[in-house]
């Protein structure tokens, strides 16, 4: 599928985004998990991780950087190699080994996640040059689940606020949330206070609409209508565009997430920003994993 055109005056800004950086396992079943014995499916291999993923997508809208960790090994160059060719400005800390999620995706598309973050939690530094010119701080919950990672995203957050960049977080997923315990990931929002936060319905509604009151929360629906609910209480409907012949969510949302803040971050108008991300969104439902180049 032919890549989204670059937004107008995107080379004035810089998007930067960090979080994990694996290898995905994506397994198609045929027919319905049967416990114990044999299903049929077709399994892939891709790059995942969904901070990995929203640099990838947004590298050929707006100059986008990377920052993560993967294990000193032949994965983890293989990933650092691809992001990079997708037009990422990429940097990466080694240490461990490098992170594999499996993905079992049903017939409807829905998927069920097995991660194992690995190197990905090891972060343990962010200089401040590599916030210097950045316009958006991107950063998926997934990074504050634990590990040296978390209290090193969780710095990078304040300074970028510090310093005026604009900062994002995707919920990621409600079993992450429901990991990290929902109050404590709302007390860890209040005191975050970022520009955006991304959420699915299931997410929005684990978390409840109070998360800080400078925060805009955009709450994607599948097929519904996006509500993007602003910090004076307004809100507005964004309707989705049909998508035929879905087979795997995976990257969806990471995919929204690279099309809306790209979007955002050149134009700062959340409208047209969703209407980029369901765009964005759509290009990956027929592939495995978060790829747009089909089975």
């Amino acid at each position: 599928m032919a890549a989204s055109p670059r937004l107008s005056r995107a080379e004035d800004v810089v998007l930067g985004v960090t979080g994990d950086l694996v290898e995905d396992v994506v397994v198609w079943l045929a027919e319905p998990l049967r416990h114990g014995t044999d299903a049929r499916a077709r399994v892939f291999r891709t790059p995942g991780g969904s901070g990995a993923n929203v640099a990838r997508f947004a590298a050929g809208l707006v100059p986008t950087r990377f920052l993560g960790c993967v294990g000193p090994d032949a994965p983890g160059d293989a990933l650092v190699a691809q992001l990079a060719a997708a037009g990422v400005d990429v940097r990466v800390q080694r240490a461990g080994r490098t992170g594999t999620v499996v993905l079992l995706i049903d017939e409807t598309g829905e998927r069920t996640m097995f991660p194992d973050r690995a190197a990905s939690a090891l972060l343990d530094d962010i200089p401040l040059a590599w916030l210097d010119g950045l316009d958006l701080l991107h950063v998926p919950a997934y990074s504050f689940e634990g590990g040296p990672t978390a209290a090193t995203v969780q710095t990078a957050v304040r300074q970028a606020r510090q310093r005026g960049i604009l900062v994002s977080v995707d919920a990621s997923s409600t079993g992450m949330l429901t990991h990290y315990g929902v109050d404590a990931f709302r007390a860890l929002l209040a005191d975050l206070a970022p520009d955006l936060l991304l959420a699915n319905a299931a997410e929005a509604a684990l978390l409840g609409p109070a998360v800080s009151p400078r925060t805009t929360i955009v709450v994607k629906a599948g097929a519904d209508p996006t509500v993007v609910h602003l910090p004076d209480g307004s809100s507005v409907e964004v309707p989705v565009p049909p998508v035929a012949d879905v087979r795997d969510l995976t990257g969806a949302g990471d995919a929204f997430a690279a099309g809306f803040l790209a979007s955002f971050v050149v134009r700062r108008d959340l409208e047209s920003a969703c209407v980029a991300g369901h765009a964005s969104a759509a290009r990956v439902l027929t592939s495995p994993g978060a790829t747009t180049d089909g089975p």
